[in-house]
């Protein structure tokens, strides 16, 4: 836990309606407890409703971050990118030659407590649990 000084002078970086959105593997074959070793942590601008700002977004892309974590596994760190027609993508390789987790309709997706999500990854669509939203 950082000191409150600390929090407060990380959180003046980003601009109002920044979030840090904790995601964990909910149940699945595999995983009937679900998994808080398989998850992502996604820094990016929600609005009141917790939906993502894409306005903010743009105008702020290069703090939009994702650390994609496995049990076992290096992490994957990363952005978060708009394809057009409106699709998010994580992006981990700037060259562009690995294939990009996708998230299925993350723009109508709200990001709040106990919401599922649900992205495509290499191995095919998993759903994923909001367990934290921490204003920035």
């Amino acid at each position: 836990m950082l000191p409150k000084t600390a929090h407060a002078n990380a959180s003046r970086r980003f601009p109002k309606g920044f979030a840090k959105v904790r995601l964990r593997l909910a149940r699945e074959p595999g995983h009937p407890q679900g998994s808080h070793e398989h998850g992502y942590d996604l820094v990016m601008p929600l609005s009141k409703t917790g939906r993502i700002d894409s306005d903010l977004w743009k105008a702020h892309r290069d703090l939009c971050r994702v650390v994609h974590y496995r049990s076992g596994e290096e992490h994957d760190l990363g952005h978060m990118v708009r394809q057009p027609g409106g699709q998010w993508t994580f992006r981990y390789d700037i060259k562009g030659d690995e294939g990009d987790p996708r998230g299925y309709h993350f723009a109508a997706e709200r990001f709040t407590v106990g919401e599922y999500i649900s992205i495509t990854e290499d191995d095919g669509p998993h759903t994923y649990r909001v367990v934290t939203v921490e204003r920035l």
